[in-house]
């Protein structure tokens, strides 16, 4: 299995759009089910790192934790591509390759979390459904209706995951289950959770829920996100 590292990764987790200031409920922590249990069986150092715990996370989604039904669950690969797929969790996970990475996000509302994760490249299911040479855009979609998009070059040369995995156990619900983005570098809108669907596009101009509302499409963690 081969591990990547990354270090310091910003997650958004503010409400400014643009010149208007838009009012959100202040977060609060995630309850989970199962929490004790989890934290007990949860890795909590990994090569010499201290890991955050799947219990420091602030709840803070645009509807609330979603609780997917998982014998009906697919991931679909859609847009432009030669051959559109539609994959069960197990054909994800079983059938490709795994990999890990440490990465730490910051959250601009002042907390932060230090994961291991553990998933597939992004890449590995685009090439598997034949990305037409026309691609420059991979838009994500969420069981709550959340969107949010990257360059498709980013999302291979960047090694790109989705996560099923964090600190050696999978998602609880309330962490995204059952894959999460793991969007290096780019602020924590783009780390979209509950993914649906994998679509492959050429609209560089296609702005996702917070973009749409003057979030920086770009989403450099080293540029303003507004």
């Amino acid at each position: 299995m081969r591990i990547f590292m990354a270090i310091v990764v910003i997650l958004l987790c503010g409400a400014v759009a643009g010149t208007v200031m838009v009012v959100r409920e202040i977060p609060r922590r995630g309850n989970i089910d199962n929490a004790e249990y989890l934290q007990s069986i949860e890795i909590k150092d990994y090569e010499g790192i201290d890991l955050s715990s799947i219990v420091d996370f602030w709840e803070n989604s645009i509807k609330g934790p979603q609780y997917v039904d998982m014998d009906s669950y697919r991931l679909k690969v859609s847009g432009l591509v030669e051959s559109p797929m539609s994959y069960t969790f197990d054909d994800v996970t079983n059938n490709h390759q795994n990999y890990k990475k440490v990465v730490t996000l910051h959250c601009v509302e002042g907390w932060s979390v230090t994961i291991l994760w553990e998933g597939v490249l992004v890449r590995d299911l685009i090439q598997e459904a034949g990305a037409s040479p026309n691609a420059s855009v991979v838009i994500f979609h969420a069981y709550d209706g959340y969107t949010t998009s990257l360059p498709i070059e980013y999302i291979i040369d960047q090694d790109i995951i989705v996560a099923h995995k964090m600190n050696g156990v999978l998602l609880p619900p309330e962490r995204g289950a059952p894959f999460q983005l793991v969007a290096e570098s780019r602020w924590g809108y783009k780390w979209i959770k509950w993914i649906t669907e994998i679509e492959i596009s050429d609209n560089t101009d296609y702005k996702g829920f917070w973009e749409h509302r003057g979030y920086s499409n770009d989403a450099n963690i080293n540029d303003s996100f507004y």
